[in-house]
């Protein structure tokens, strides 16, 4: 077992227990998500085999081949973080426990197209920032997303996800997430996740009321180099 792997997640762990006491919360309702990407299906056994039994992926080919090379661990939920392609809906669908990366009707209409034995849960991005080319649904949709969203007899909305803005302080952008889950609990009054907090800023996402961290190199080491 790689040592220092296991002493990354217990610090990081121990970071996440501390932050949740001081902001008056219960650890137990954090869900703490290893993000591997562009690492080898190896480590999540490695995670796996440390109590890891959330992990995530960024991309729709990473994600179906660890999955199905890790097909023998049926203890693993696997996020999808990334942005979400019509065109690769199905392939998600079959590979996700759960996508992080709704942003628009037609790719929740493709997931919900695609099909599948049991619900898939899905979260609405938020986009909070003021570049419309970024991923994301802009605040003021959120509600009209998450109506349609909630019609759709295959997938199952939980709550919301986002990033936070590189030149602002993640504890304000975090508080403008939280009126965004507001709205989608007006509609669905059980989806209560909010997907916020990154290795550099999951304190803060903590403190605003975050249920899952997306924590990737904090954990995981540095990332492979890809060309």
């Amino acid at each position: 077992m790689d040592t220092a792997l296991a002493d990354r997640l217990a610090a990081v762990d121990a970071r996440i227990q501390d932050a949740a006491r001081s902001a008056g919360r219960d650890p137990a309702g954090i869900t703490r998500i290893v993000v591997t990407k562009f690492h080898p299906a190896s480590l999540v056994i490695d995670l796996h085999a440390l109590g890891v039994r959330d992990v995530g992926e960024n991309r729709q080919q990473e994600l179906t081949a660890k999955r199905a090379e890790l097909d023998g661990i049926r203890d693993l939920t696997w996020h999808f973080i990334g942005q979400a392609q019509t065109n690769k809906a199905r392939a998600v669908r079959a590979a996700a426990d759960a996508v992080h990366s709704v942003d628009r009707e037609r790719i929740a209409d493709a997931l919900d197209a695609a099909g599948g034995d049991a619900p898939l849960d899905v979260l609405l991005q938020v986009n909070l920032t003021d570049d419309t080319g970024r991923g994301g649904v802009a605040p003021d949709g959120v509600e009209a997303l998450a109506t349609h969203v909630a019609a759709l007899p295959s997938l199952r909305l939980r709550g919301v996800m986002a990033v936070a803005p590189l030149d602002e302080e993640p504890a304000r952008a975090f508080e403008r997430l939280r009126r965004s889950a507001d709205a989608v609990r007006a509609v669905v009054a059980d989806a209560v996740w909010i997907s916020a907090g990154m290795t550099g800023d999951f304190p803060e996402a903590i403190a605003m009321g975050a249920t899952h961290l997306r924590i990737g190199s904090a954990i995981t080491g540095p990332r492979p180099v890809r060309d």
